[in-house]
């Protein structure tokens, strides 16, 4: 199991790369988190969703995709409570101190699922959540050091040093931390080195002689980690990457699946932008692109207040493009209901009818993998859909799923688009489509090649700074049996 000393460290990424140095190795190798939170997740091909980071870890171990790779996901639908989805399927909402309550009972399908992998599996790399050192939650904890226990599975401690104090981090985490729990972890990494490492010779040895942990490895910065998708807000550009073509992305606070876009940050010729609600929409756009959303009709207020529909309207005048994907595909209509309250009150709110729709929030999740050409073109794609609610309308569709149904919707104008697929724009077809509608160049870039080359890169890399002989042999049977 790889913990963390923080959030955002390099758990997911060290947890894929190390999935494809094993796997690569002939051995069969799944991931698993117990509980993600994360409002980026992906379909399953047991038709359920997990986290994202797992699903590029299944990738990289070369698995098909389970629900038991993350039998626990939060999906934050405010400051203070989540959607929780359990093997694969939505059990409510509750408010981060019900959860607490509930934690202990939902131990018993996490270890169910890792029983799962472990029945077909070699290796199981599990991934911890958030700080190892978060002791005001360990009494009811089921990602780190609960699982770890319930599990009897050997703990790796990884530590950033990008962000400083690493020193402090890991060997403050062995003080805080019950003794017990102290003595599961095995050995420790620090990631994100920069600069000459026999420098930090030291340093390593200072860590290992004050925690008796083992140094496994001190990890260089990986600069290709930006090809990968990142699993959080965390990863999202603050700043384009400066091409012709300007690219903006409303990112209101329960944005998800923001992977959507990663293809375009890899475009030599776009410069893509995530915008944050206090800054305006530039008068320079060519796309504005409203992604999915985790509570649609509170991030279509927090779009109002920040005074992006007016900032939309003048980018349609100045001849602008945009797109809606899922939540934002919604948005972009006359109105979305909510009679049941599935995102909070029941209520009905006008959208912002720059396409003539409707959505009524109601029935169960579509969760699904799909495939079809554009309404326009036959161009082809593959993606897959992940959301709640029923859309009427479009007297001009966007897609044809190969089902022969249609899907989204097109302006009169042609300029303003919105559907419920996500994973379009990793499509090489779709993208280049796109592209060329704007005015933008695309480029040669094969999306989908470029990441499993950066997988196979990124296994090169942690083979040749991590001791992974000396972690394979450290891996242990669980200390859990079936029942």
């Amino acid at each position: 199991m790889i913990q963390g000393t923080g959030s955002d460290v390099g758990k997911s990424m060290i947890v894929a790369g190390l999935a494809r140095v094993f796997a690569r190795r002939g051995l069969r190798v799944n991931p698993f988190k117990p509980q993600n939170m994360s409002n980026n997740a992906a379909v399953t091909a047991d038709g359920g969703e997990i986290g994202r980071a797992q699903a590029l870890q299944a990738r990289a171990a070369g698995v098909p995709l389970s629900v038991h790779m993350n039998p626990v996901l939060l999906k934050p639908q405010s400051d203070i409570g989540s959607q929780v989805v359990v093997q694969g399927k939505s059990v409510g909402t509750y408010k981060a101190r019900e959860y607490q309550a509930l934690k202990p009972r939902l131990m018993k399908a996490v270890l169910k699922s890792f029983l799962v992998l472990a029945a077909r599996s070699d290796l199981i790399l599990v991934e911890g959540a958030g700080s190892a050192a978060e002791v005001n939650l360990r009494g009811n904890d089921i990602a780190n050091m609960g699982f770890a226990q319930a599990a009897g599975v050997p703990v790796v401690l990884l530590g950033d040093i990008d962000r400083g104090g690493v020193i402090a981090s890991l060997v403050g985490t062995k003080v805080v931390i019950d003794a017990a729990d102290a003595a599961r972890i095995v050995g420790f990494i620090v990631n994100r080195f920069r600069g000459d490492p026999s420098l930090f010779a030291e340093g390593m040895a200072t860590i290992a002689r004050h925690t008796g942990w083992k140094s496994l490895g001190l990890v260089p910065y990986f600069p290709l980690a930006g090809r990968l998708p990142a699993e959080d807000a965390l990863g999202l550009p603050t700043r384009g990457a400066g091409g012709r073509v300007k690219i903006f992305v409303l990112a209101y606070p329960h944005l998800s699946n923001f992977d959507d876009f990663d293809p375009l940050q890899q475009e030599p010729g776009v410069d893509l932008v995530f915008l944050r609600p206090h800054e305006a929409i530039p008068g320079d756009a060519a796309l504005v692109i409203l992604p999915g959303s985790k509570s649609t009709i509170a991030d279509l207020g927090v779009l109002r207040e920040a005074g992006w529909d007016i900032d939309l309207m003048a980018h349609l005048r100045r001849g602008g493009h945009v797109l809606g994907i899922c939540g934002g595909y919604q948005m972009l209509g006359r109105s979305i209901g909510d009679p049941s309250g599935i995102e909070g009150p029941p209520a009905t709110v006008p959208g912002l009818g720059l396409l003539e729709i409707e959505t009524i929030l109601e029935g169960d999740k579509v969760l699904v993998e799909t495939e079809g050409h554009s309404h326009d073109g036959h161009v082809p794609f593959k993606g897959y859909e992940m959301h709640v609610g029923r859309t009427i309308g479009a007297p001009s569709p966007l897609l044809v799923l190969s089902s022969g149904q249609v899907d989204g919707a097109v302006d009169r104008t042609g300029r303003v688009s919105g559907c419920y697929i996500h994973g379009l724009l990793a499509d090489d077809r779709m993208r280049r489509h796109w592209l060329e509608r704007i005015g933008a160049e695309a480029s040669d870039l094969r999306y989908e090649p470029e990441v499993e080359s950066t997988l196979d890169r990124l296994a090169d890399h942690l083979e040749a700074h991590v001791d992974c002989d000396g972690l394979l042999a450290m891996a242990r049977t669980p200390a859990i049996t079936p029942g």
